[in-house]
């Protein structure tokens, strides 16, 4: 069989415990796990997980001079940074991962873009979010709608 051609930009998270994110995320949101190494004291040192023909990468965090040495959002206080699923029903993705232990942030809503969009953040402090198209907003109406909610003093979406 071919291998698979490389995916050009994969995003690499820290978690940790990285066992347990890997077995939440299976649950939560239906990734696929394709490969896990562990170190000798029983870390996850690199696992790949696969949704849709996109791949997800991560590990526990290390802290060794000299060895990447990202962090978890617990260690930071927070994150940067929010993955970001398409699927084609948003309701059921959101019950399905708040069903399996995250935290909801934002309930299912229609979206001034066209989308359907919610989000929530897993047991380990990675916010996700996922959407579902729901009309095909052409740019300059996208721009009027993001115009009028800030007219109206709103800056929700």
């Amino acid at each position: 069989m071919p291998a698979q051609p490389l995916q050009a930009l994969v995003p690499y998270l820290t978690v940790s415990p990285a066992a347990q994110a890997i077995d939440f995320y299976k649950r939560a949101f239906g990734l696929e796990e394709v490969a896990r190494l562990m170190t000798p004291d029983g870390k996850v040192m690199h696992a790949q997980m696969r949704l849709g023909g996109a791949d997800l990468y991560l590990a526990d965090q290390f802290d060794m001079p000299g060895a990447d040495t990202c962090q978890t959002p617990a260690a930071l206080g927070g994150t940067t940074t929010t993955i970001h699923l398409n699927t084609p029903d948003v309701d059921a993705a959101f019950a399905r991962a708040t069903g399996a232990g995250a935290t909801p942030a934002m309930p299912p809503a229609d979206m001034f873009w066209g989308d359907r969009y919610a989000t929530v953040i897993d047991p380990f402090g990675h916010h996700w979010s996922m959407t579902s198209p729901k009309e095909a907003v052409p740019p300059e109406e996208m721009q009027r709608r993001v115009a009028a909610m800030f007219a109206s003093g709103s800056q929700q979406a």
